[in-house]
């Protein structure tokens, strides 16, 4: 039984481990953010939170919906079928996504002055939106193209590209935030200028490497638009859920006080880093159970779906006695802030208890894209996050006067219930794979 697990964890790692790398390198991307935000003021770090939590609703849907591409072509693979060829199809529904999602950036821009932020704020947040908007087309182009990669197992270079833009993003920070030079010091408008430039770099590095590699022919397949849309959609929805679960808290709580959406970005950051490594493994999960269940392969379905499960479960595990052990530590990298910190360290130990529930639910989450049941994940989501999580986190927080630590609470009382919908469906849908597999 050891060595079984051992072998399947292996496989699995030899995807992750460079895609941990590249999703390490994309959060790292973000917490240089906050990291040299919160060093410029705190005011700086309210304001693009607020605005990092408004446009990521905008942007997560169609980075959701991108990520059908890897499940779909690797059941394609599984059932040799010619996958390379949709290269161009790719790269077309990703520049659509993202002047659609343009479009909503600068339509939303305008409804700032209604959302009863804090007066100071406001002209930073709406800056640092206008901006962001024309970064969307990098973004959406680094994003399909590493899912079509990832399809195939190449995942080396799409997350050193990652890693290496970290530092340029970092390097471009310091730069345009506080000034050298002729360059004056920007504030939130330097971080929305490096990010743009930073997206775009990660955007054509990946381009330029299919081009040169992947060997592709113009092709076209109204097909394979019907298959994104139709696994796609559900995962983009069911992220969109999510992400709009957690960005409300940066809203809603922005609107009391700019402190708080501060508070909301430092913790995001945190968590976010440990979860990519869970969620890393979940890709690897989507891709290996993807081809085995394209391959009619019943029992590495199970075995890889199993032994991913129990390694992003354990690496949450581990993580979370880490943040209780060392939370103020972990919050004073970001800020000296007293009155921040304050309002951190208690929500630090609230997210201990999160995050094993999250790393389940994103191994879970892996397992239903590589099966192609992505509605399950998003029934799951609404009912966890918008049904239980948002109503009790809002009464918690503002009813009970718990505040911050009100919505942590509710969103650990919904990934349990999330996670316990998602396994119990998971059997259904496993058991009827086997008896599927048996009349064949």
């Amino acid at each position: 039984m050891s060595t079984s697990f051992k072998y399947y964890a292996k496989e699995l790692l030899n995807i992750a481990f460079p895609i941990i790398m590249g999703n390490l390198g994309f959060i790292l991307i973000g917490a240089g953010d906050v990291l040299i935000a919160g060093r410029h003021s705190t005011d700086t770090l309210a304001a693009i939170s607020i605005a990092t939590a408004i446009i990521n609703v905008l942007f997560i849907f169609g980075i959701g919906l991108l990520g059908s591409v890897s499940p779909i072509l690797s059941n394609k693979r599984g059932a040799r079928q010619p996958a390379k060829r949709y290269f161009y199809p790719t790269i077309r529904i990703s520049i659509i996504m993202a002047l659609i999602t343009s479009v909503a950036v600068f339509a939303t821009i305008p409804l700032i002055d209604y959302l009863h932020f804090e007066p100071k704020l406001v002209p930073a947040i709406k800056q640092y939106m206008f901006i962001s908007a024309f970064a969307t087309v990098g973004m959406y182009l680094n994003a399909a193209l590493k899912e079509y990669l990832q399809a195939f197992e190449i995942v080396l270079f799409p997350n050193l590209v990652t890693v290496f833009c970290v530092f340029l993003n970092l390097f471009l920070n310091t730069i345009l935030v506080f000034g050298f030079g002729p360059i004056p010091s920007l504030g939130a408008v330097g971080l929305a200028i490096a990010s743009l430039i930073v997206r775009w770099v990660m955007g054509l590095a990946l381009l330029f490497y299919c081009l040169i590699n992947m060997n592709t022919r113009n092709f076209h397949d109204k097909s394979y638009y019907k298959s994104i849309m139709k696994v796609g959609l559900p995962i983009s929805l069911a992220v969109m859920v999510e992400f709009v679960a957690f960005n409300s808290i940066a809203i809603i709580m922005g609107r009391v006080a700019g402190i708080y959406a501060a508070a909301q970005n430092l913790v995001c950051t945190l968590t976010t880093v440990s979860f990519m490594v869970p969620l890393a493994i979940s890709n690897a999960i989507a891709v290996k159970v993807g081809f085995a269940n394209g391959a009619d392969n019943i029992k590495d379905l199970k075995k890889y779906s199993f032994v991913g499960i129990v390694m992003a479960v354990g690496f949450m595990a581990c993580s979370s006695i880490f943040f209780a052990t060392f939370p103020e530590f972990l919050v004073g990298l970001f800020t000296k802030d007293s009155a921040l910190v304050a309002i951190c360290i208690p929500i630090i130990y609230i997210l201990s208890m999160f995050q094993v529930f999250d790393g389940l639910q994103v191994a879970l989450s892996g397992v239903f894209k590589g099966i192609k049941e992505t509605n399950v994940v998003l029934l799951a989501n609404f009912v966890g996050y918008w049904l239980i999580y948002l109503p009790l986190g809002y009464h918690l927080a503002l009813h009970r006067n718990f505040m911050l630590k009100g919505f942590w609470y509710g969103l650990v009382i919904s990934a349990i219930m999330l996670c316990t919908i998602m396994i119990v469906l998971l059997r259904k849908n496993i058991r009827k794979i086997e008896l599927q597999s048996h009349k064949i």
